[in-house]
């Protein structure tokens, strides 16, 4: 049976991304909608880019735009990047394409522009990488960014009173939209957690990957999830290199 499977934040970490996949059994069938991040972090945000592109001409993949996959694509461009970006996960990236050539380093390129903001699927579920504003929906949104940085909706949903019924008037108009909305973004270590979490009808899947935590993959029919180990044990001898992984919770991107 097809499966429709959300699996979040990478920071390039593909030998965990690989063990993820396996546990979960994926196969051809299943749809995967990968919320983003694939870049930054561990040393194989080249590999993760190269086995998502074959992926996708494998089975259906919907690829959403993270932070840092942004950040990536207009380093590529040629902007120059602020210093946060080095430190915080930009310089094993750096590192990587380092030892490509310049073609292979340009065939890059379309994997990042084909990138989604968001995704809605056919029973009124949205995926994006950080969140939205507009109460009256993501394609009401003045700025694209709000998709891939933004955090309010994450630290919304983790201030209401749990007890707030979706038919209260102060129930928020911006959850009322969706059957249920899944990001990533914002790791839920931040609140102790290692497990995939919900919060009202929202759902964030980024468990961490990119400081002390595994990937995670979501089955949003079931709510069945699969893990990897933490992602710092299958690479083990960047732990004292890695800033981006080992700078703590208080991350500023």
């Amino acid at each position: 049976m097809k499966r429709t499977l959300v699996v979040g934040d990478i920071h390039g970490g593909l030998l965990a991304l690989k063990q993820v996949l396996k546990r979960a059994e994926v196969t051809k069938d299943d749809h995967l909608i990968f919320l983003g991040d694939y870049v930054d972090g561990w040393s194989d945000s080249v590999g993760v880019i190269d086995f998502l592109s074959e992926l996708s001409m494998k089975q259906e993949v919907t690829l959403i735009r993270g932070n840092h996959d942004n950040l990536v694509y207009q380093w590529l461009k040629g902007k120059e990047m602020s210093p946060k970006w080095i430190q915080h996960g930009g310089q094993s990236t750096k590192d990587a394409y380092a030892t490509l050539s310049d073609e292979e380093t340009l065939a890059h390129l379309p994997f990042y522009e084909r990138l989604k903001d968001f995704y809605i699927d056919d029973q009124n579920r949205m995926y994006c990488h950080a969140g939205f504003q507009n109460l009256n929906g993501p394609n009401h949104e003045w700025n694209s960014t709000t998709f891939y940085w933004d955090r309010t909706l994450w630290e919304m949903v983790c201030a209401m009173n749990e007890d707030l019924s979706p038919s209260d008037i102060f129930y928020p108009k911006r959850l009322q939209l969706f059957k249920e909305i899944y990001i990533g973004h914002t790791p839920v270590t931040r609140l102790g957690a290692t497990i995939p979490l919900q919060k009202a009808n929202v759902w964030n899947i980024d468990t961490g990957a990119a400081f002390m935590g595994p990937i995670s993959i979501l089955d949003v029919d079931t709510k069945d999830f699969w893990q990897s180990d933490p992602v710092w044990e299958l690479y083990p001898e960047e732990k004292g290199r890695n800033n981006h992984s080992f700078i703590g919770s208080k991350a500023l991107i």
